[in-house]
């Protein structure tokens, strides 16, 4: 796979199948409910065989899942927790050209629209983006206040004007997908966030230590 830089679905099928893309969300929510622990138990397993399936795994497990959990309103949670187990990948948007170590630098916007948002900008090196369904967005929806305006949104790939562009050629890990994504003015309503207005600094600062 890594020659071709490109993961074979029937891995990534397997990785559902086997029950390794939700390993900590709840029983309720059609997940084992198991622990972090023991999603770093399969993370480490499969990284021995080849680490662009555990890394595949690693996002799916150590960002975008447990963001949702911890975070997503009940409406949230019913529509993605399900299919994080089961069919969709997810990705994590935060690094973007000018803001790869000082994330919180981003230039992606959510400028507000009635009750909407409209969020524009291009995400850069995005671990899975290939095989995403949805994305968890970091955006600006107030420049003015600094990083205390980012805000995370769940972005659905369908939606008008979000494209995954060309996958980077990397010296390693090669089948691992690792794309830009770009947003076009991208039209969220208030409900896309997640968590609180504002707070998108500390949930990635939380989540990228753990994870």
């Amino acid at each position: 796979m890594d020659e071709r830089s490109q993961m074979h679905q029937s891995v990534i099928t397997g990785a559902f199948e086997n029950g390794f893309m939700g390993l900590e969300v709840p029983e309720q929510y059609s997940g084992p409910g198991t622990s972090f622990f023991d999603s770093i138990l399969v993370i480490e397993e499969l990284a021995k065989v080849d680490p662009s399936v555990s890394v595949f795994v690693d996002v799916q497990n150590t960002l975008v899942a447990p963001l949702i959990i911890q975070l997503g309103t009940e409406e949230q949670k019913q529509k993605y927790l399900p299919r994080v187990c089961h069919e969709w990948v997810g990705a994590f948007c935060l690094s973007e050209a000018g803001s790869g170590s000082d994330a919180f630098g981003m230039k992606t916007v959510a400028k507000p629209d009635g009750d909407d948002y409209l969020i524009s900008g291009t995400k850069l090196w995005i671990t899975n983006a290939g095989h995403a369904s949805f994305f968890l967005v970091f955006a600006n929806a107030d420049p003015s206040k600094g990083y205390k305006g980012i805000t995370c949104f769940l972005v659905d790939r369908n939606q008008e004007g979000v494209s995954v562009e060309r996958k980077e050629d990397k010296l390693g890990i090669r089948a691992s997908s690792t794309c830009p994504v770009h947003f076009e003015r991208v039209r969220v309503p208030k409900s896309a966030i997640l968590g609180e207005y504002g707070k998108g600094y500390k949930y990635a600062i939380e989540c990228l230590n753990a994870g």
